[in-house]
C-alpha cells in the first residue's frame, strides 16, 4: 500500500475512532425532521456505509405500526448478532415516550457492546426535549445518561421540495391528523422552525427536485434561521457518515443560543448588509409602547417577506409585563414573558440593578427596562417600510399622557395563538 493509500484509508476511518479506542461514553446522533423529509433514507444510507461500526438503532414512530423501523430492518443491513433495532411506537420520545427512551438508552449502554447509538425521532418530535434527556439527570427515575452516553450530533433533515408548502400552509398537526392528541394544537410551521433552530447539522434533502436558484434561496433562509449549523445538500439521503457521526459538535448551551434571531439580538451593533437573494435581518427597537389595537391590525396583514420574527413586545395596556412574541409564516404567538424590572417593588428593583451593570447602562429614566425589541428575518424586506408601519402602531405623542389601560386591547390575556396572518 502506498503512502497516499494509507492517508486515504486514515481519512476514511476517522469517524470510527470511537470504535477503535472504545470510548467510555457511547456517542449518540439524533435525526429530526418533519414527516417525509427523508430521515429513514438518511439513516439507512449511514447504516449501509458505516464500515464495521457496531450500531444500536432506535426508531420512534407515532403510529402503532412502526413503518420506519420496518424500512430500517429491511434496508439497513444490521447484524442480527452484533447489533440491535429498538422500535418505540405510539408516542413521541420528546414527551410521552421520554421515560421509555431513558430506560432503553441506559439498557443499551450498559450492554457495552455498541460503538454508537443512532436515533430517528418521529416527524413531529421536538429536538430540545430529546437533547435534554441526554444532558441532565432525571431525578425521578434516577437515570443519568451523561454517565453512559455523549450526545454527539443533533441532525435536522429538511425537505427542499416541500419546505415552502409546509411553511405557508397555516395548518396545525390536528388539521393533518398528525397530532399526539386532541390537545396538541401545534402549527406545522412552528414545528419546522423548532427543528431547524436547534441542531448541529442541517441536511437539505431532495435537492434533485428543486431548481438551483430556488435551492440557493432556501439555503440562504436556512442559514439566516440557523447560522450555527453545518448545512449540507443531499439527494436520496446520501451523506458521508462522518458528517453526522463522531463530529463532537453538540454543546447544549451553544445549541440553545444558535438560532439566528438570538444571534441577531446579541450583536452589539448591527450593520445592514446586502445579501444574495435579498435575504437579510434587522432588529426593531423602540422605547415606546405599542397601541394594542393598531398592532393587532398590522399583524393581521403580516408582510409575506418576513419569514421569521421573535423577541419582546411592550403593550401599553400591559405596562407591568413584557410580552414574548414569535412569528413563523402565518403563525403568530404572543403571551406574558415576565414582569419588567421597572415594575417590581423598589427594594427588589434596586437589588437587581446593583447586580446587573449592563441593565443599569440601558436603563431609561422614565420607562426603565421597558422596550420593544425583536428580530425580523426575511427575503426582500423593505426595512424602511416595515419600520414605518410598526412605528405607526406605537403610541403617538398625543396618546402618551392618556390612561393607557383604557386603550383597545384585542390580544389574548394568556399566551396563545393570535388570529392568523395572511398566508404568504
Amino acid at each position: 500500500m502506498t503512502r497516499d493509500d494509507q492517508i486515504a484509508q486514515e481519512k476514511k476511518t476517522t469517524f470510527l475512532e470511537g470504535k477503535r479506542l472504545r470510548q467510555e461514553k457511547i456517542p449518540v446522533t439524533v435525526l429530526s425532521g418533519y414527516l417525509g423529509a427523508g430521515k429513514t433514507t438518511v439513516l439507512n444510507h449511514v447504516l449501509n456505509n458505516r464500515n464495521g461500526l457496531k450500531v444500536a438503532v432506535i426508531v420512534n414512530d407515532l403510529s402503532e405500526l412502526n413503518i420506519d423501523a420496518e424500512l430500517v430492518r429491511d434496508g439497513g443491513k444490521l447484524s442480527r448478532t452484533d447489533e440491535t433495532l429498538v422500535e418505540m411506537s405510539n408516542g413521541c420520545i420528546c414527551c410521552t415516550l421520554r421515560e421509555d427512551l431513558l430506560r432503553e438508552v441506559e439498557r443499551l449502554a450498559r450492554e457495552d457492546r455498541f460503538d454508537y447509538i443512532l436515533i430517528e425521532s418521529t416527524g413531529i418530535g421536538e429536538p430540545v426535549p430529546v437533547a435534554q434527556t441526554f444532558s441532565y439527570i432525571d431525578e425521578e427515575l434516577g437515570i443519568d445518561l451523561t454517565k453512559f452516553c455523549r450526545l454527539d450530533t443533533m441532525v435536522t433533515v429538511v425537505d427542499a421540495y416541500r419546505f415552502w408548502h409546509d411553511y405557508s400552509s397555516g395548518e396545525t398537526l390536528l388539521d393533518r391528523n398528525q397530532a399526539t392528541g386532541e390537545n396538541d394544537t401545534r402549527e406545522v410551521v412552528d414545528l419546522l422552525i423548532d427543528q431547524i433552530e436547534f441542531c448541529d447539522v442541517l441536511l437539505l434533502n431532495k435537492c434533485d427536485m428543486v431548481e438551483e436558484e430556488s435551492l440557493h434561496e432556501l439555503e440562504g433562509v436556512l442559514r439566516a434561521l440557523q447560522p450555527g449549523a453545518r448545512l449540507l445538500r443531499t439527494v436520496n439521503g446520501a451523506i458521508d457518515p462522518s458528517a453526522i457521526l463522531n463530529t463532537g459538535l453538540f454543546d447544549f448551551e451553544q445549541a440553545s443560543l444558535s438560532a439566528g434571531w438570538i444571534r441577531e439580538l446579541e450583536k452589539p451593533q448591527h450593520t445592514p448588509e446586502t445579501e444574495e437573494y435579498g435575504i437579510a435581518s434587522f432588529v426593531y427597537e423602540r422605547v415606546r409602547p405599542f397601541h394594542p389595537g393598531r398592532l393587532m391590525d398590522w399583524m393581521r396583514d403580516w408582510p409575506a417577506e418576513v419569514v421569521r420574527s421573535k423577541g419582546t413586545i411592550w403593550l401599553a395596556t400591559r405596562n407591568d409585563y413584557a410580552q414574548s412574541f414569535s412569528q413563523a409564516g402565518p403563525s403568530i404567538q404572543l403571551g406574558p414573558e415576565g414582569c419588567w424590572v421597572a415594575a417590581l417593588p423598589k427594594a427588589e428593583r434596586l437589588e437587581i440593578l446593583r447586580d446587573e451593570p449592563e441593565l443599569r447602562r440601558s436603563w431609561h429614566p422614565e420607562y426603565g427596562d421597558r422596550i420593544n425589541r425583536f428580530v425580523l428575518i426575511g427575503i426582500g424586506m423593505n426595512r424602511a417600510e416595515l419600520e414605518a408601519g410598526l412605528d405607526a402602531c406605537l403610541l403617538s405623542d398625543a396618546e402618551l399622557p392618556y390612561d393607557w389601560r383604557r386603550f383597545e386591547d384585542p390580544f389574548p390575556n394568556v399566551a396563545g395563538e393570535l388570529p392568523k396572518a395572511a398566508t404568504p
